[in-house]
């Protein structure tokens, strides 16, 4: 008699052994099958920073996804090197199938040169530990210089202003300007707006203008603040505020020969040949006038005539031209 000790189907089997009948049967076997399988995969194996300045930073997107059929718990995510970093990652985190989750890799280089540095992603898939290779460079920062290093206004009269120019260049790396303070407010800066970023071996100009307060020297210091390695890069300012000069024509004429005469007026005009304005208050019992309302720069043009004691006036005199400097 042959007998089984094992069956696929669940039905039973006739046993016959020496007329003597023997029934069986299986107790049906569940068959089980392999366990789903768990992948975390990366959208970018490698994340390359380029160049990024010294002590300024540079972020990049990473994306991780379940691609299997079982859940994955994410339990750390770190790098290597010192100047990288990771953020956007709440951990621990489960991804279920076909789950993704997006995080940030920032670069922050401390010294120029190249870096490199390993993410490693810990979790329950498959592929337990997930490296992503990190990599970037640190640039050195640019300088910025300003030309000319100092400005002189020289004279300016007081409640006047004097304007001069001057240049900003930026060498071996780009510089951002943050900002340019005077620290007088007789001096102040125009012409270029702030914040701005100059590339390496582009210039800007800028205006300085100096409107002194008082009579006498001024000085002071134009600062740019940047990034740059010789910040904050400053500009001497000096100037000197003179007292506005007060200028006045003085005129005098013949006396007239007519009988009666008790006294004379004195007119002014801004056109040749008139029309003239009478500018003494009161006649004038001599043969001259100081007119001390003249503008700087202006021109003016003077006739007088002659009252008899009846209030009689005479025709205007021959006429006189008088500039008046500037200042």
């Amino acid at each position: 008699m042959q007998l089984f000790s094992s069956c696929r189907h669940y039905f039973p089997a006739l046993l016959i052994a020496s007329g003597i009948v023997l029934l069986t049967g299986c107790q049906g076997l569940a068959s089980s099958g392999s366990p789903a399988s768990s992948t975390l995969a990366a959208s970018l194996s490698t994340l390359s920073f380029g160049n990024v300045q010294k002590n300024k930073s540079s972020n990049l997107s990473e994306t991780l996804t379940n691609t299997g059929g079982s859940t994955v718990t994410i339990s750390t995510a770190s790098a290597s090197g010192g100047e990288f970093s990771v953020s956007g990652l709440s951990l621990p985190m489960s991804l279920a199938p076909k789950q993704s989750t997006t995080f940030t890799v920032t670069f922050a280089p401390t010294a120029a040169g190249s870096a490199s540095a390993t993410l490693a992603v810990v979790s329950t898939a498959d592929n337990s530990t997930l490296d992503i290779a990190l990599s970037g460079t640190g640039a050195s920062q640019g300088q910025l210089s300003v030309t000319p290093a100092s400005l002189s206004f020289g004279s300016v009269v007081v409640g006047a202003s004097g304007s001069l120019k001057g240049t900003l260049s930026a060498a071996g790396s780009p510089v951002t300007i943050s900002a340019g303070s005077v620290n007088s407010n007789e001096f102040g800066l125009s012409g270029i707006t702030l914040p701005a970023t100059l590339t390496a071996g582009q210039t800007t100009s800028f205006t300085v203008t100096f409107t002194p307060a008082t009579s006498g020297a001024a000085s002071a210091t134009l600062s740019f603040s940047s990034d740059a390695s010789n910040a904050p890069t400053p500009e001497g300012l000096t100037g000197t505020g003179t007292a506005a000069t007060q200028h006045s024509v003085a005129l005098s004429w013949d006396a007239s020969t007519s009988s009666g005469v008790v006294g004379y007026n004195v007119y002014r005009g801004s056109v040749s040949g008139g029309p003239y304005g009478r500018i003494n208050s009161a006649l004038e019992a001599v043969t001259a006038y100081t007119d001390s309302a003249v503008t700087a720069g202006q021109t003016y043009y003077y006739v007088t005539t002659a009252v008899d004691g009846s209030g009689n006036e005479s025709g205007y005199s021959n006429q006189t031209q008088a500039v008046i400097p500037t200042p």
